[in-house]
């Protein structure tokens, strides 16, 4: 990873913590110049992970970038996870109902669920990502609960044993899980190992498991599994999953639902 994939990502990752930061101040931090984060920041803002408002610097929740890759395009590639992300998040939002208990995985398509939760809504929400709890606390009416531990960065996800014991003591009506790779035989998978111990206690604390993937992750394997396709009830992704996909998981007896992009 270069320096500037770098400082990207630890621009955003203080934004994501302090919501709004000076340009002054972020020079500071980063240790570089007021014209150096400038630059930076105008990649941010073209993607809208952040606003300039009269010289201090924005972030925007509702993004689809948490981290840049080295190599990646920033600029070409947004737009489409946007608009992927974003329909998932919205229909898998519309299967919440009032009074249900509900746990949010880490993730950037589970985040994107939240600012489609209705306000003033009778349900209680649990999560362990930094980012989801400060979305959640903009919806009214959401009762929180959160699983806090150690940090990781890179997933923006709290993580520790007593976190674990904590949802352990926890029943919720629906879960909504993210993955990074899905495969018949292989199973569901994630990237990191420290998510899986987490993400086996949110799936069985939970009646109604609902695995939310944009439909490039269905093929892939990732080096961390966590369950077996056959322990998830319902799928939410984009219309770009296959048929032979989507016959797949009817075969299984998965509830499927696709989000069509607007």
């Amino acid at each position: 990873m270069n320096k500037k994939t770098e400082r990207l990502n630890r621009l955003i990752e203080i934004l994501k913590i302090r919501s709004f930061v000076s340009i002054k101040e972020l020079a500071s931090l980063l240790g570089v110049s007021e014209m150096t984060v400038r630059r930076d920041l105008r990649i941010l803002e073209a993607n809208k992970v952040a606003e300039n408002i009269h010289g201090t610097t924005v972030y925007n929740p509702a993004h689809g970038i948490h981290k840049t890759d080295a190599g990646y395009n920033l600029l070409s590639e947004v737009g489409k996870q946007d608009k992927q992300k974003g329909a998932i998040g919205k229909l898998a939002a519309s299967l919440i109902e009032p009074g249900d208990i509900i746990i949010l995985d880490t993730g950037t398509t589970t985040e994107q669920i939240v600012p489609h939760i209705p306000n003033n809504m009778d349900i209680t929400a649990l999560c362990y990502n930094i980012n989801i709890l400060m979305e959640l606390h903009r919806k009214v009416g959401v009762k929180m609960l959160f699983a806090g531990g150690n940090y990781h960065s890179n997933t923006q996800m709290f993580e520790s044993k007593e976190g674990i014991a904590f949802i352990c003591g926890i029943r919720a009506r629906k879960v909504f899980v993210s993955a990074a790779g899905i495969h018949e035989q292989l199973g569901v998978t994630c990237v990191n190992s420290y998510e899986v111990p987490t993400k086996q206690a949110i799936l069985k604390s939970s009646l109604v498991r609902v695995l939310v993937a944009d439909s490039n992750k269905f093929g892939k394997v990732r080096p961390a599994y966590f369950c077996d396709l056959k322990e998830i009830h319902a799928i939410v992704t984009d219309s770009g999953l296959s048929e032979e996909w989507r016959q797949n998981i009817r075969d299984h007896g998965i509830e499927l639902y696709i989000a069509e992009e607007e």
